[in-house]
């Protein structure tokens, strides 16, 4: 086990792709410490759904990153910090771009900063495919322009930026992380492939979508997962922009046809208008370059896109997990 002994900080260890590392990090033997959105209902998200056997290995830490004091408090006595915890749905940041500021900016920068007084060995800092818009050219490197086309991207930008600025000025042992779009079981309800599989599986004859013509690079959660993993064993990538993509690509049209193939052949296709984007703050194209990931690490994606969706469709049969999404209305 590559990371057996290591102490760790996973922010954002109670959403989407936080839980499915803090599995494999418990997987690596690793000490985990788990980073989780502080509320009155002491939920810890999707954490709650592990087994016993494996929550009881996990040191559950509940604050906000938005205050610089729990965050100093949740990174002492770390070694690497894998820093998650985002706002990341971009139709709510047009309705509250206050709040991204506040969590994706300041968020980052309490970790930055807690993590060069504290003398942490690793951060790995999660960015985005948002970031760089819709592509300029094809497949997208980590040398493409960023282009901020939404308050969620712009944060990210700045985000990314903050961590950057304090790898150059402190010599902060950082790597930011680029996932193009993961998807898989436990994704939040705001994204395309849950919005279509609950439609689905909740027997929508008609489902509504937004713009079909868009593409994007979808990356399997696990593969997400072990690409953080990999890049924080990788000293070599310390200072870089390291994209997790497959260097593929498919249209929301195809996409969710694909599901309807999987799920029910006969369902329809409808545009909701109210699930369209702004034309200039839409990103139609996002084909991901993973060169430097091969090239440095041992990280490949295992798994292909139809066995993904099928994964992920088996997983929100469950009646369990599809009664936690609501289905009738558009989640932005």
């Amino acid at each position: 086990m590559r990371l057996k002994g290591k102490r760790v900080l996973v922010t954002g260890a109670d959403g989407f792709i936080g839980s499915h590392l803090v599995e494999l990090l418990i997987n690596e033997g690793a000490t985990v410490r788990a980073f989780c959105y502080y509320n009155s209902f002491n939920s810890w998200g999707w954490l709650d759904s592990f087994p016993k056997e494996i929550l009881s290995k996990i040191d559950v830490f509940t604050g906000d990153v938005r205050d610089s004091n729990g965050v100093r408090t949740a990174m002492k006595d770390i070694d690497i910090v894998y820093h998650l915890a985002a706002l990341i749905a971009i139709p709510y940041s047009y309705h509250s771009p206050e709040a991204y500021v506040d969590t994706n900016v300041k968020g980052t920068l309490n970790i930055v900063q807690a993590a060069k007084d504290l003398n942490v060995e690793r951060v790995l800092v999660t960015s985005t495919s948002e970031v760089y818009g819709t592509a300029q050219y094809v497949p997208i490197d980590e040398k493409h322009p960023r282009q901020g086309q939404s308050p969620y991207s712009a944060t990210k930008i700045g985000a990314d930026c903050i961590a950057e600025s304090f790898y150059r000025s402190f010599n902060l042992p950082l790597t930011i992380v680029r996932p193009f779009n993961t998807y898989g079981p436990r994704q939040s309800a705001r994204a395309i492939i849950p919005t279509i599989i609950t439609q689905l599986l909740n027997g929508y004859e008609t489902i509504q979508l937004g713009d079909l013509t868009p593409t994007r690079d979808l990356v399997f959660a696990k593969d997400t997962a072990r690409g953080f993993l990999e890049i924080s064993l990788c000293d070599k990538l310390i200072g870089h922009d390291v994209n997790i993509a497959t260097k593929n690509e498919i249209s929301i049209g195809d996409l969710a046809q694909e599901l309807i193939n999987q799920i029910n052949p006969n369902a329809k296709i409808a545009q909701d208008t109210d699930r369209i984007r702004p034309e200039k703050s839409e990103v139609f194209r996002l084909f991901g370059d993973n060169s430097k990931l091969l090239e440095y690490t041992n990280w490949k994606p295992e798994t292909t896109l139809k066995e993904g969706l099928k994964e992920t469709i088996e997983w929100f049969k469950n009646p369990a997990n599809l009664s936690q999404y609501k289905a009738d209305i558009y989640n932005i």
